[in-house]
């Protein structure tokens, strides 16, 4: 007998694919085109790609893996996406609150960022923002900062994935004195990160009203020569509208349409004020918008008209913006949350953006919305393998009724446990694999009191 048995196990082994892993759980959210929720289900994955998905039973059948983890008390999702932040203003958190976005800018931030802002400042708060976003579930991120190629390898150390965009803006700044030198720096961080697994380089005009209209039109030109993305702000407050609407005649959206600024890749953040022709153009270019609700409720900028926006069929994602006083973290669970509660209590409608919609925008939408849709944002075959666990044996997620809700409305950052980039598992029990983050936070403790000492001057 136990000859024939060694025999059946023989058997199976042989007809077995060896894939390099197996993640099982309770449930696997696919947020594939039917929004598949399979329960017992499991994964499996080779190098940066996904093999197989299905039910446990089934992937157990067909492979065997030379790691596995197994969470039979866990939701297995696609990794969060952050489709707008500026990671590396995590080292200014909270140096300046509770003000107008103008004011906060002008008055704060702009100086803050010309007495503090070099290299390793970048490299340091990078880090930083990167570790919080593994550990919150975020395995994407969109950035809009300075020194961008370091922002790259503070990502890549870390093992995010990220859409960067180098900023352009229409001041000195602290990595390019002039747009020229900004646009000779981009062209060469293209060229540097062309085929990155990890790194989608981009162009970042800051907006319509920092950027002159010829340097506008020049980063139209430079992405669209390397085929990559442009990064801007887009109608974020009143005041931006107004004045474009005094000066140029046209809303901010009208006014780029004209400079030929929208015809191609873009990603356009916040989308606050938009109008009814606004969104048409939007969706005529195919443009993706990048929803940021801590931020625009924070700074008071108004309510995105995000349920018009989604009937249009213009993909939206999630963001948190940066954390220097627009939000104070990169918490991409409670932007889901917040999300869909603002749309309800501003339309009076407690139906308004239901949870699993809240979650496609940091999932699947949010990939649609960055046009990497191709590769990441589901759980399917041949789509790389940005993979979360989180957990659900603590009060607060139980009892479990319905998948999207719970996902949107009771579990947090703090409940991720594994977290798996491109094939490559960075975070697993909650600690990070990648970077040690002691040295990170020390350095944080420096930065605090040279950031303390130059606003007191």
């Amino acid at each position: 007998m136990r000859l024939f048995y060694s025999f059946l196990f023989y058997v199976w082994a042989a007809k077995a694919a060896a894939v390099d892993s197996i993640w099982t759980a309770r449930y696997v959210v696919t947020m594939d085109a039917r929004h598949r929720v399979i329960e017992n289900g499991a994964i499996a994955v080779t190098g940066d790609h996904i093999v197989a998905v299905g039910t446990r039973a089934e992937i157990d059948r067909d492979y065997q893996a030379k790691q596995r983890v197994d969470r039979p008390d866990a939701i297995l999702s696609p990794g969060l996406i952050n489709t707008h932040t500026h990671a590396a203003m995590s080292l200014f958190r909270g140096v300046a609150d509770d003000m107008k976005l103008q004011d906060w800018l002008e008055k704060f931030i702009f100086p803050a960022e010309a007495r503090n802002v070099d290299r390793e400042f970048v490299r340091w708060g990078t880090r930083l923002a990167a570790i919080e976003m593994a550990l919150g579930g975020t395995t994407t991120y969109t950035d809009m900062y300075y020194f961008e190629e370091t922002v790259a390898e503070a990502t890549k150390e870390v093992g995010l994935r990220g859409v960067l965009g180098q900023t352009v803006i229409g001041f000195p700044a602290p990595d390019y004195k002039t747009p020229s030198d900004t646009l000779a720096g981009t062209e060469k961080f293209f060229k540097t990160f062309a085929n990155d697994p990890l790194i989608v380089p981009a162009i970042a005009p800051h907006a319509i009203y920092t950027v002159p209209d010829d340097v506008l039109k020049a980063c139209r030109v430079l992405a669209d020569r390397y085929k990559k993305p442009l990064v801007i702000h887009l109608s974020e407050t009143k005041h931006e509208n107004e004045e474009s609407i005094e000066k140029r005649g046209k809303t901010p959206t009208a006014a780029l349409e004209a400079m030929g600024v929208l015809n191609g890749w873009t990603v356009a953040a916040h989308g606050v004020w938009l109008d009814d022709a606004d969104m048409e153009i939007l969706k005529a270019r195919g443009t993706g918008l990048a929803h940021c609700p801590s931020s625009n409720m924070k700074l008071a900028s108004g309510v995105a008209p995000v349920g018009k926006i989604l009937a249009l069929g213009i993909p939206m994602g999630l963001g948190t913006d940066g954390v220097a006083g627009s939000n104070n973290d990169h918490d991409m669970m409670e932007e889901m949350d917040l999300a869909a509660k603002l749309q309800k209590v501003t339309t009076f409608d407690p139906t308004a953006l239901p949870a699993e919609t809240a979650f496609s925008m940091a999932t699947d939408m949010g990939a649609r919305a960055l046009r990497l849709d191709r590769m990441i944002g589901s759980i399917e075959k041949g789509k790389r393998a940005d993979l979360i666990m989180i957990r659900l044996d603590q009060p607060h997620a139980v009892p479990i009724y319905n998948v999207y809700s719970q996902l949107v409305y009771a579990l947090k950052a703090s409940d991720v446990a594994d977290v798996m980039v491109n094939g490559r598992v960075i975070v697993r029990n909650k600690k990070m694999l990648t970077i040690d983050p002691a040295p990170v936070l020390a350095k944080v403790a420096e930065y605090r009191e040279r950031v303390k000492k130059s606003l007191a001057h």
